[in-house]
């Protein structure tokens, strides 16, 4: 007897992605059909192919434009994210000569996690183009690339905060943070340490400890997650951080002090609207590296 054996998965076209994303990104049909040059009737058989490999819709359609379903949406990301990779592996045999200054902008918690080892990364690939790094908060980047003084940026969002510019290139679980052992989190009211008023990561916590009623008061407050690290170890306080942050006497709180779920929170990628190749090349190494994530 033959052994059963696995349904194969089929594979989604990169053409077929590309033509997702020009959609999204201009809402409607002719438009993506002039962006990926192909015909509108092309582009509507595309989307109808992709729709029959998934067995489900990826897009409302009516008379005057389109509108991603929730699994169109999950296929854009997905998209964009495969298409970035795409492109990441071919520049280095295709475009090995592009230069120039990219002026990046990144949150605390993401330069310390993420950049060192993707910007290392993205030196032995394109070694003529210089990056040098702000790191600040979320509110001050965006007004920063809407007024020429970064050529992009990554911010915190989807957690009480939201940029739609922003396109999402990470997601992670946010958790309560509190020393091993510790007493804060049974205090009352609640210690909390968190930063200023326009931290999505604040926004988030504190909305849902009023939702449950839980007073609490802010006992610590920092620009920089090594802060919050150290009011934690402290046992000053308990705080809101991803979950990749927890570690050794930090631990995610247990769950019988009753602290709320948190939500999950998204970096977003924002990227000037004039982007030279060096700045498209930074943009495709960042999504193509927290796609490997």
């Amino acid at each position: 007897m033959n052994a059963p054996t696995t349904p194969r998965i089929p594979l989604l076209d990169l053409d077929l992605l590309k033509t997702l994303v020009a959609i999204a990104e201009n809402g409607n049909f002719s438009a993506a059909a002039a962006a990926v040059h192909r015909t509108p009737s092309a582009v509507s058989m595309q989307v109808k192919k992709m729709e029959d490999i998934l067995g489900r819709p990826i897009f409302i359609r009516d008379s005057r434009s389109v509108e991603l379903t929730s699994d169109g949406a999950f296929l854009l990301e997905h998209g964009r994210r495969m298409l970035a990779l795409n492109r990441d592996a071919v520049a280095r045999f295709v475009q090995p000569d592009v230069q120039g200054v990219v002026r990046l902008g990144a949150p605390d918690d993401v330069a310390e996690r993420f950049l060192v080892d993707m910007l290392r990364r993205f030196n032995e690939t394109h070694p003529q183009v210089t990056i040098n790094v702000t790191v600040d908060g979320t509110g001050r980047m965006i007004d920063m690339l809407k007024e020429d003084r970064l050529d992009l940026t990554l911010i915190t969002c989807e957690a009480g905060f939201k940029e739609e510019a922003a396109e999402v290139v990470f997601r992670e679980q946010l958790v309560w943070a509190a020393c091993k052992g510790g007493v804060a989190a049974e205090q009352t009211p609640l210690p909390v340490s968190v930063w200023e008023e326009g931290c999505a990561w604040r926004k988030a916590a504190l909305g849902e400890l009023d939702t449950l009623g839980i007073p609490w008061r802010v006992a610590f407050q920092s620009a920089h997650i090594s802060g919050q690290r150290a009011a934690v170890l402290a046992d000053l306080a308990v705080a809101p951080i991803p979950v990749s942050s927890l570690g050794g006497c930090i631990i995610e709180a247990p769950t019988h002090f009753g602290l709320p779920k948190l939500p999950k929170y998204a970096l977003g990628l924002m990227v000037a609207e004039d982007a030279n190749c060096a700045v498209s090349a930074a943009a495709d190494h960042l999504r193509a590296s927290f796609a490997n994530h």
